[in-house]
């Protein structure tokens, strides 16, 4: 740890390692469940606190009826995005990391869920609120805070710096009287914090050791990318950035060997899993950020060949790292993983089916003056055509994109409204003027629940769902720490075969991607159709199978 935080802060590294060691010993060790690391039985739920309301409850005392009395055994972990008082960007601009917010609940409601479920909890550690107590110190002048935050010259040239939004990269504040600018990466609302500053590792590091010992098991780390600022750099991936996650791995899994650390870097994939690090000391896991834009592509196109020459190319680095794949989440689906996977045309194809079938369009600056796609802003299901295709197909359309996301080497993240099989929001878009809004639409749990036992969409969706889960959880081939080889043999078949860690079993996966039937040669036992296959398989359009070999 020591010659980590050398790299970082020189000379004060011996006192930065004394306070760490301090905080370390401070904190209660959480109490084991003696797990044995991730396995094919885990997966997460991505939802808000207040996903699901009902009316004189707590939201997330709905969440945990709802997981307890619905989900049940289907899904073992549950990622409650940003839960904390917040002033903006819809939890993402924290007031207090310490805190629940007392509209969702207290952390007595966060300890009940984790009693039967694997909790992920967010270091939202880039940037901090406005209106944090810590920002508000800095504004009067408390020299404890005096370089808790970045203060640049306006005039310095920032050419280099990648920005993921077309938004101003420093906002002016009044300090004292004083005019200064400040380094805001992703709004004026949202200060980014000084890693420069050992005090502020320090601050941040009893916080990340504080969800420990409050029961988190997956910690995930937002915008980690953007944390080390220097200017001169493209202030992405710096190298003090990686020393830093290796850092935080350290102190947390010495904390609980059994915390996993999953960051979060919406960038083109080879720059995602260089959190990888060494395959032993960086991220567990990574968010697998090319799979939602190809699955989209493979589907709307019907044809298997870009996903699958992608998925050939991934490579297993070690026997403690692994993806986590999602298709649908709280913001929109990534342009920029895909940049060097889909051509200009194929992307251009993708904007057009999200505008065409109700989804906004978020745009980057290139830093020329000219602006590209960087979001799109949809939900997952009517992306694939909800004023396209009838609402069978597009049902069918959408769990076979379902099926590749379970089937995939990794950790699915299901978004409550993939889980739900809701739509487009396009009420809160036009009453907030926020794009994400489209999909992070707050249900009604009783009519919620109404809907999951009566004939309809979300009920076929909701079921599909829990039953492809409860299928895999059982098999050991879906190891996230397994092999898998994907198969170029029929572009409209996505086939990828399954093995378990010591390659003892396995399962041959078939996803029909297109609107034509398909047969193929195979032989085994389907576990979603429960049938044996002795020579050939006829698969319906987007149908699919999972075949025990």
């Amino acid at each position: 740890m020591i010659e980590k935080l050398v790299k970082l802060y020189g000379e004060e590294a011996t006192d930065v390692h004394k306070a760490v060691i301090d905080l370390m010993q401070r904190f209660s060790k959480p109490k084991s469940k003696k797990r044995v690391g991730i396995t094919e039985k885990d997966s997460i739920l991505i939802t808000y606190g207040d996903s699901l309301q009902e009316k004189g409850q707590k939201p997330l005392k709905t969440l945990k009826k709802f997981l307890e009395e619905d989900v049940k055994d289907a899904i073992q972990g549950v990622h409650i995005l940003p839960f904390y008082p917040y002033s903006s960007d819809d939890g993402f601009s924290v007031i207090s990391y310490k805190e629940v917010d007392p509209r969702l609940g207290n952390w007595e409601d966060i300890k009940a869920i984790s009693l039967n479920h694997d909790l992920m909890m967010d270091g939202v550690i880039n940037h901090i609120s406005k209106e944090s107590d810590c920002f508000s110190r800095y504004l009067k002048g408390d020299q404890a805070f005096e370089n808790f935050f970045i203060e640049c010259d306006p005039k310095a040239d920032y050419s280099k710096v990648v920005r993921p939004r077309a938004l101003p990269l420093l906002t002016a504040f009044q300090v004292k009287g004083e005019t200064k600018y400040i380094w805001t990466t992703f709004s004026d609302d949202q200060i980014d914090l000084n890693y420069q500053n050992p005090q502020v590792f320090l601050y941040i590091i009893e916080v990340l050791i504080g969800y420990v010992e409050k029961g988190a098991r997956f910690i995930r780390l937002d915008a980690i990318g953007f944390a080390w600022k220097e200017l001169g750099t493209f202030c992405i991936h710096h190298e003090k950035t990686h020393v830093l996650v290796q850092l935080i791995r350290e102190i947390l899994v010495h904390i609980n060997p059994e915390v996993v650390i999953v960051t979060e870097t919406n960038v083109p994939h080879h720059e995602n899993i260089s959190y990888f690090g060494d395959g032993h000391n960086e991220a567990h896991m990574v968010y697998q950020f090319p799979l939602p834009p190809l699955t989209l592509h493979t589907l709307i196109a019907g044809d298997s060949r870009k996903i699958t020459a992608w998925a050939k190319s991934l490579e297993r680095l070690s026997d403690e790292t692994t993806f986590f794949n999602f298709l649908a989440s709280h913001d929109g689906i990534g342009v920029r993983p895909v940049e060097q996977l889909l051509s200009t045309k194929e992307i251009e194809t993708l904007v057009k089916k999200v505008e065409l079938n109700g989804g906004r369009i978020s745009y980057k600056d290139n830093g020329d003056g000219t602006l590209s796609p960087y979001e799109l802003n949809i939900n997952y299901m009517d992306a694939l055509g909800v004023y396209e295709v009838d609402e069978e197909t597009l049902i069918k359309k959408f769990m076979a994109a379902m099926g590749i996301l379970y089937t995939f080497i990794g950790v699915p993240g299901i978004y409550i409204h993939s889980l739900l099989g809701s739509g487009n929001d396009e009420k809160g878009v036009d009453q907030s003027g926020i794009n994400r809004r489209i999909n992070r639409e707050k249900l009604d749990y009783s009519q919620c629940k109404k809907e999951i036992q009566r004939d309809g969409r979300r009920k076929q969706v909701f079921e599909k769902n829990l039953e492809l889960l409860r299928i895999r959880k059982k098999e050991k081939s879906f190891h996230p720490h397994g092999f898998q080889e994907v198969m170029e043999e029929d572009s409209r078949l996505l086939i990828i075969r399954r093995w378990d860690p010591k390659k003892t079993e396995s399962i041959l996966a078939l996803i029909n991607v297109s609107n034509e039937k398909v047969a193929y040669k195979a032989k085994g036992f389907d576990l979603i159709h429960k049938t044996t296959i002795s020579d050939i398989i006829s698969l319906d359009p987007y149908d699919m199978a999972w075949i025990k070999e």
